[in-house]
């Protein structure tokens, strides 16, 4: 069994702390977060501290904070002789300067009142040496059967990828949304299209897949589409627009 002290108490925190307590082979010993009242009910049975120097003896440490605190939270475990591993997509695994180092970087959006299944999330992997890399391969292979190796180099790249295709495409789905709210229409009549779309991919190539008025160059629809937008969404509908009308 692989004992884990977790640091942090936010959104990517809780999953993990919620999937630790239900997998036989992990043992969360502890619970760090800066404000105990952050950490849920639901893990009163775990120990916690809001004291770095407090924390108790462990496998792996996790720190799960913003990526600007890491650094600071892991300069002060360097006394410490299990492994310590960031969460951090765009961190790159140098900031930690402890004596055993890695990423567990799992590749998905995280809300607190959301339900997530760690097997189908891909965990991707990184530490400072050979031995680690084999520990930490098993620790993630418990939680997940999509396990990556992939250095702090490309995992910026990937986590860049995230963006482009969760968070922007997030808050398109909140301007339709808002479009529709402003004009009275169910929010729902939009979901078949958001799901074949995203079932499309699977099977074939984003610019296979990509349809629409700008990629069709139907000017007289994109004229008639921009009459009706306020100027922030036409700033986003034009720039958009262009660079679907731009792929060759």
């Amino acid at each position: 069994m692989i004992r884990v002290v977790l640091i942090g108490g936010g959104n990517l925190a809780t999953h993990l702390a919620l999937a630790f307590q239900k997998n036989s082979k992990i043992e969360l010993v502890q619970i760090y977060n800066r404000s105990l009242n952050r950490i849920e009910n639901k893990f009163n049975s775990i120990p916690k501290t809001d004291a770095l120097e407090s924390l108790l003896p462990a496998d792996i440490y996790i720190i799960s904070v913003s990526d600007s605190a890491i650094k600071a939270v892991s300069a002060k475990l360097k006394k410490l002789k299990g492994l310590v591993l960031h969460t951090s997509g765009a961190t790159d695994c140098s900031v930690l300067t402890n004596q055993r180092t890695g990423v567990f970087y799992p590749l998905q959006s995280f809300t607190k009142n959301s339900s997530l299944d760690f097997l189908n999330i891909p965990i991707c992997i990184e530490s400072n040496n050979s031995t680690d890399n084999i520990v930490l391969e098993q620790f993630a292979e418990m939680l997940s059967k999509k396990v990556y190796f992939i250095d702090s180099k490309k995992r910026k790249k990937l986590h860049l990828a995230a963006v482009f295709v969760n968070n922007f495409v997030n808050h398109m789905y909140h301007i339709g949304e808002e479009i529709c709210s402003e004009n009275d229409i169910p929010f729902d009549v939009l979901y078949p299209i958001i799901d074949q779309t995203a079932k499309k991919i699977r099977h074939l190539s984003p610019i296979e897949a990509q349809t629409g008025p700008a990629f069709r160059k139907d000017t007289k629809t994109l004229d008639s589409h921009k009459i009706e937008l306020n100027s922030n969404r036409l700033k986003i509908y034009t720039l958009l627009s262009e660079a679907i009308s731009n792929i060759k």
